[in-house]
Formats: C-alpha cells, sequence, structure tokens
C-alpha cells in the first residue's frame, strides 16, 4: 500500500496497546498535532482500554496511517477457542465488536510513504516480512540482511516496532528505525514515539512524560479487565528494564543458532 507524498513531519506511534492516557499524551506533543500524517505501526489494541483507544484514534481521520501488528491480527481472528494467548490480548479481543474486528482485518502488513528528505519510506510492525519476527538493535549483520531480503532498492530508510525498545540503527545501507513503545514501554516510564523529517529527513526519538501513576489509577478505574491494575503497574510502569527486554528478545533473532544453521 502506497500512500501520497508529504513534505510535513510524520509522527510515528508503535505499540499503543490500549493504553489510552498515554496515547493522549503523545498526541498532545506540539509536533504531533502539527504533523502531516501519523503512521501507527501496530499493536494498537490490545490493552486495557481497547474500545476507548480505538475511538480515540478514529478522531485522527485522514492524518492517520494504519498498519496491522500481530496482536491486531490475532484479536481479529479470535474466536471461541482461538483466543490469543495472553490474557489481556484475549479480554481486550473479548471487547471487540464485528465492525471493529473486522477493521483490524484491513489494516495493511506495511505501508511505503514518501517522506521528505528520505524518500520512500517503509513502515511495519516487526520487519517488511513478517509482524512477529525479531531484530534488535544488537542484532547480528546476517540477521538484517535476512529481514530486510526483499524490501525494494529504492526504500532506504524502514521503520518498525514490535520489541518496544526505541533505537536507530544503520545497516546493509538503509536505516532503520524503531520508535519504541506508546503504551508499554521498557526500561523508562513515559511514552515513546519517532518523528520523520522535515528539515532534510531528519529521524528524532522522543520520549514524552507523563503521570503514570494517574494513569495506572485511571487504568484500574475505567478498564472492565480484571487484571486492568496489576497490568498497568507491571507496564505502565515499566518495570522490566530493557536489558531485561534484550536479554529475552535475543534468542528470537537466531543469534544462539550454530554456524552454518537457520536462526
Amino acid at each position: 500500500m502506497d500512500t501520497s507524498p508529504t513534505g510535513a513531519a510524520v509522527a510515528v506511534l508503535s505499540d499503543i496497546h490500549a493504553v489510552l492516557p498515554a496515547l493522549e499524551a503523545v498526541l498532545a506533543e506540539p509536533d504531533v498535532r502539527a504533523a502531516d500524517r501519523i503512521v501507527l505501526t501496530g499493536d494498537l489494541l490490545a490493552g486495557p482500554l481497547p474500545r476507548q483507544t480505538l475511538a480515540r484514534l478514529r478522531t485522527l481521520g485522514d492524518r492517520a496511517v494504519w498498519i496491522s501488528g500481530n496482536a491486531d491480527r490475532e484479536m481479529a481472528a479470535a474466536r471461541p477457542g482461538n483466543e490469543p494467548a495472553d490474557p489481556m490480548d484475549a479480554w481486550a479481543a473479548s471487547q471487540l465488536g464485528p465492525e471493529e474486528r473486522e477493521f483490524l482485518r484491513s489494516l495493511p502488513a506495511t505501508v511505503t510513504l514518501e517522506v521528505a528528505g528520505l524518500g520512500p519510506v517503509l513502515f511495519c510492525h516487526a520487519t517488511p516480512r513478517d509482524d512477529t519476527e525479531i531484530a534488535l538493535v544488537d542484532s547480528r549483520p546476517e540477521r538484517w540482511a535476512e529481514v530486510l531480503e526483499g524490501v525494494p532498492e529504492a526504500v532506504r530508510t524502514v521503520v518498525c516496532g514490535h520489541t518496544h525498545m526505541p533505537f536507530v540503527r544503520f545497516t546493509h545501507g538503509r536505516l532503520v528505525v524503531n520508535p519504541g513503545s506508546v503504551g508499554m514501554p521498557y526500561g523508562r516510564p513515559g511514552a515513546h514515539w519517532a518523528l520523520l523529517g522535515p528539515g532534510g529527513g531528519a529521524v528524532t526519538l522522543r520520549h514524552t512524560a507523563f503521570d503514570h501513576e494517574a494513569a495506572c489509577a485511571r487504568i484500574a478505574r475505567e478498564s472492565d479487565s480484571p487484571s486492568a491494575a496489576a497490568w498497568a503497574d507491571t507496564y505502565v510502569r515499566a518495570r522490566h528494564s530493557a536489558e531485561e527486554a534484550l536479554a529475552a528478545f535475543g534468542p528470537g533473532d537466531g543469534r544462539n543458532a550454530a554456524p552454518g544453521t537457520d536462526g
């Protein structure tokens, strides 16, 4: 799916996970309010306030560019006996009606958008070819060669999410940007996002601080999920460090595979 060129800034919000207070804090940022496009790179509604978050995102209208994440795909496909494995994701899926699930099913896996100063930029959830693949800032070059294989030569910038840790890495002639997570950050509380262009195609990783204690209280009060308070205590307060997350995700990129084997 290709969209029309934009000469103004593009804000990238990933992995919101239905944490509405975090989303509202980011949308209030002056640079986000001024952005020509707001690209949503998946895992949007798998969390404690799914319907409220979807309603807020829909108010963005044509400024929003939607991309499906693995959690969105699983929520759209959820049926009795085929619920997402994560309990919060399964609960969130149960809150969506047929129209909302159909909307999630309609979301594309990738979007290519022309961004001033960067040219065509490919946006995806995890990697351009798969919405669950692991590729990290410290993944070996061979891994990046695998996951970027098939990306059109004209695309020199790839923006992904999924692992909830912000980074910018140059590899195999391409700039790879992960904005981090709006709603489930690792390492420190607050919402992570990214701003692309203008001004020569700058890429800026951004962090929006907000009252995460008040956010946890609001989630516990407004969510019907029986685990909302505990979930918010863990993820909105960012109880997991980035180092713990890297250790947990690391084996998924094949770094421990024996030489000469697939990983």
